[in-house]
């Protein structure tokens, strides 16, 4: 009775995964081919390539922090779009030299490619979305190194398909706007505690997306780039402030890329 009665379990569970229904996800590696291609068919031409670097991040914070953060954004401006999906976050970009070490390769884990791989890399992942029906191609990244490389791409593309109805977007402003930074100055906040890397507003960022990644009990003010790799004060960081923070930010992206695409 008991090797019956695990076997009908076995078989349910079995039937369950064959006959799943498809996720309620935005990303294509979630995805099966089949239902990227119906999604296509189905009028959902738009797809995000997310890139953000692995880079050291201070003592308290992963090295994924752009990652998670681009995630979390992606996701939301796929899900606002209502047509879109998010491809897999490209997380090797430039950092600095390798040979000598510098900028952020000067810390444990840091990886960097050159500009060069970084562009083609960029150019292959959006030729490739392109041949399986993409018409809009949003490239959105979190760090610095890799913003040029992206816009080298979207404008070398948009060019080349101009009459074939493919554009590509480069998604400057979720990276450069200063609107959650001016919001802080307003409250009180000065560029000291909230630095340039690692301090406040970034610290304050990730917990909001992915709090589990943040070591708070390693917190503490920044005593320089080149020291601890942290500038700015992450220990008067929270949850509330990030969330507000990529509010303003998905904002930005929301509003150029509306116009963007309602640009012939």
């Amino acid at each position: 009775m008991i090797k019956i009665q695990t076997c009908t379990l076995a078989l349910v569970f079995i039937s369950f995964i064959t006959f799943a229904d498809t996720p309620d996800t935005v990303f294509l590696e979630e995805l099966t081919w089949t239902e990227v291609r119906d999604a296509i068919d189905g009028g959902t031409t738009t797809v995000i390539i997310p890139t953000a670097g692995t880079e050291q991040n201070g003592p308290h914070m992963v090295l994924g922090k752009h990652k998670y953060r681009i995630n979390a954004g992606s996701e939301r401006i796929a899900r606002a779009l209502g047509n879109a999906l998010v491809a897999p976050v490209m997380t090797y970009v430039p950092e600095g030299n390798i040979d000598p070490p510098s900028g952020h390769m000067n810390f444990a884990g840091t990886i960097s490619i050159s500009r060069e791989l970084f562009r083609d890399l960029v150019e292959q992942a959006t030729r490739s979305l392109k041949v399986h029906g993409f018409k809009d191609i949003l490239l959105i990244g979190d760090s610095g190194g890799n913003q040029a490389g992206m816009q080298e791409v979207s404008e070398m593309l948009s060019k080349e398909w101009s009459t074939e109805g493919v554009r590509v977007h480069y998604i400057s402003d979720w990276y450069t706007s200063t609107a959650f930074e001016d919001w802080l100055l307003k409250q009180g906040e000065t560029e000291e505690v909230m630095g340039t890397h690692a301090g406040l507003v970034d610290t304050s960022l990730l917990l909001a997306v992915a709090p589990e990644h943040v070591r708070s009990d390693r917190m503490s003010p920044g005593k320089g780039f080149d020291v601890d790799g942290v500038t700015g004060d992450p220990t008067r960081s929270t949850a509330e402030l990030g969330r507000i923070g990529m509010d303003f930010y998905f904002d930005a992206a929301m509003k150029q890329i509306r116009v963007l695409m309602a640009t012939p």
